[in-house]
């Protein structure tokens, strides 16, 4: 099979792909900085580590890496396709990324840091599971703390009750009135 883009126009559409502050990295850091954790992100810490971790927590002395479905090979992941064309090069060129990662963890470990992967798709489908699990694992005390979550519903409840405003009319958002009975 054939490629219908034209090998420069190509170049040009993969020289796009960002590399960092992807939407499932600002995600996990979004995620990690309410949970009340501070990290690093492009400092030196991070430079100097193997594989350049995404989120460096220095005080947990822990690296995260969030990695992409496509490129580093999330098994069983819908998303972690080959392409039709040049199967042979895609190939070796996942290969590579997969014996990469496993070389940079391993190094990590080696050297005294704990390393988490968190994958695209799961930040994506389920972002309170994420902040649960990164949660648990860097601090594993307060994990005993956590209860299961209720329904959305009763969520849902919970937070009207204990605001002080009740709901009107949902027809133009949620327009609020303050509840004047407290």
């Amino acid at each position: 099979m054939t490629d219908r883009i034209s090998q420069e126009h190509r170049r040009w559409i993969m020289s796009r792909v960002r590399s960092r502050n992807t939407k499932p990295e600002l995600m996990v850091r979004s995620i990690l900085h309410r949970l009340g954790y501070r990290f690093t992100v492009r400092g030196p810490l991070n430079r100097q580590l193997p594989g350049r971790p995404d989120i460096v927590l220095p005080r947990h002395r822990a690296a995260v890496f969030v990695h992409g479905c496509f490129w580093h090979r999330h098994k069983g992941c819908p998303s972690a396709t080959v392409p039709g064309t040049r199967r042979d090069y895609w190939q070796s060129k996942f290969a590579a990324n997969v014996a990469r990662d496993r070389k940079n963890r391993a190094q990590l470990k080696r050297l005294g840091w704990r390393v988490r992967i968190v994958w695209e798709c799961d930040v994506y489908r389920n972002p309170e599971r994420i902040a649960r699990r990164l949660d648990a694992w860097l601090n594993p005390k307060r994990a005993a703390d956590y209860a299961p979550l209720p329904d959305k519903k009763v969520l849902y409840k919970m937070a009207e009750a204990r605001a002080d405003y009740t709901v009107l009319s949902k027809s133009n958002g949620f327009n609020r009135q303050r509840d004047v009975s407290q």
